[in-house]
């Protein structure tokens, strides 16, 4: 049997906020691509990116890059509103300015993880435990 698919990284997927990631558009993208009869996306690696923001480049093998949390979702859950405001920027086409991302993003995700509960949830404290030696 043969298949086909489509190579597209998270990162050019739907890009908002300076850059694409797990949001509900994406998923649209992998069920369109279902209906188109793809049988693949083909990503690139999905670490966090380190000297000269290269996803070949991680200094983890196991984290994903924290770019991917859609901040959609966290807006939908209610740790954040306003902040998100300022990350609407224009990206060039193929390019990501990981600067602004690292300057304006971390500190909004830090501050969406402090109002979260996730501290409390059963199911963050075992993945912490089992991952510990990594993590």
């Amino acid at each position: 049997n043969r298949t086909a698919g489509i190579l597209l990284s998270v990162i050019q997927s739907a890009i908002k906020n300076g850059i694409g990631c797990f949001s509900k558009s994406a998923y649209e993208f992998a069920d369109w691509l279902k209906e188109a009869g793809q049988s693949y996306w083909q990503i690139l690696p999905l670490g966090p990116t380190s000297y000269g923001d290269s996803p070949y480049q991680s200094f983890s093998t196991y984290a994903g890059n924290p770019y991917f949390i859609s901040l959609e979702d966290l807006i939908e859950e209610g740790v954040f509103e306003k902040e998100c405001e300022k990350l609407e920027t224009e990206s060039k086409e193929g390019t990501i300015d990981y600067k602004k991302l690292y300057e304006d993003r971390y500190p909004i995700l830090r501050k969406a993880y402090e109002r979260s509960n996730i501290s409390e949830n059963p199911d963050y404290q075992q993945f912490l435990a089992e991952n510990e030696w990594w993590l």
